[in-house]
């Protein structure tokens, strides 16, 4: 890891099947390249028909960047088949230069995808909070923009993250809302009881328990995430969740340390459902 304040640093979001870097200024080509080489894939996975328009992520990017969209963080899948790395699901978190920043989280634009068939080119709204460097995933409320391998790809996404770019008024609303919303400790129990059984599944009579507990799940991790409201509440359970690192116990009784989520796929999913899961909540508190 590179230590330095303004140097890239590896994230310790993802598990050991992706690969990860963020900086706290935009990252050139050789940063990313050396994190995330499918971005720059020189052609499309040999499985791919005749009828996939292949457009390197790499020029995407490099037409964004021309409309003032900067990448902060890059990140890629490993494949365990020979010689699919260099084509596998990759993600990128950007921010836009007109976007003027006075708040303790970021706007980002996700851009997704693959040159192996497992993804279209997405665009989705996201929140980076810079106090944990916890890179959220905005559900339900925005625009969620998928581009088929096929026509004017290039257009298509930079008219994409515009798209996006103008839900992040309604995006910061609803974190304001949720900031000004305060829970009593039962409640916040039972919003991480909810997400226990997103992030490790509904336990049936006779199961073994998830390796932690609900109440682990609303542990502070830092005394800027101590506080009653929805909004602390959330970002203890997202952080917890998706990062691990929590001792908690195996189906066996064995002591363990929980992992961190640990594909783009997974990261994803898991943090728009604890997105909709607050805006649920947020609603029936209103």
């Amino acid at each position: 890891m590179i230590s330095t304040a303004h140097s890239p640093r590896l994230a310790a979001r993802f598990g050991q099947n992706t690969f990860v870097i963020r900086s706290e200024s935009p990252l050139a080509e050789d940063q990313m390249r050396r994190a995330a080489p499918s971005i720059f894939a020189e052609g499309k996975h040999g499985s791919r028909s005749e009828r996939y328009t292949y457009i390197p992520t790499i020029d995407v990017l490099r037409g964004l960047r021309q409309e003032g969209f900067e990448p902060f963080m890059v990140a890629q899948s490993k494949s365990r088949i020979e010689g699919k790395t260099e084509f596998t699901k990759h993600m990128i978190r950007m921010r836009h230069a007109g976007q003027v920043n006075t708040r303790p989280e970021a706007n980002e634009i996700i851009l997704i995808n693959s040159h192996d068939g497992a993804s279209s080119y997405q665009m989705l709204a996201g929140q980076f909070r810079f106090v944990c460097c916890n890179g959220l995933v905005v559900g339900d409320i925005t625009n969620d923009i998928r581009i088929p391998h096929k026509g004017n790809i290039q257009d298509e996404v930079i008219e994409g993250a515009f798209r996006v770019l103008e839900d992040f008024e309604v995006v910061d609303a609803s974190t304001d809302r949720m900031k000004a919303l305060p829970l009593h400790r039962e409640e916040q129990q039972a919003f991480a009881t909810a997400a226990l059984a997103l992030r490790y599944g509904e336990r049936g009579e006779g199961e073994p328990p998830a390796p932690v507990t609900a109440e682990q799940l609303i542990e502070a991790r830092r005394p800027e995430d101590f506080g009653n409201s929805l909004w602390t509440t959330f970002q203890r359970v997202q952080e917890n969740a998706l990062r691990g690192g929590q001792p908690g116990r195996g189906a066996k009784g064995r002591r363990l340390h929980t992992r961190p989520v640990a594909s783009i796929d997974r990261s994803v999913s898991l943090n728009r459902a604890l997105w909709v899961l607050a805006e649920e909540m947020r609603k029936l508190k209103a």
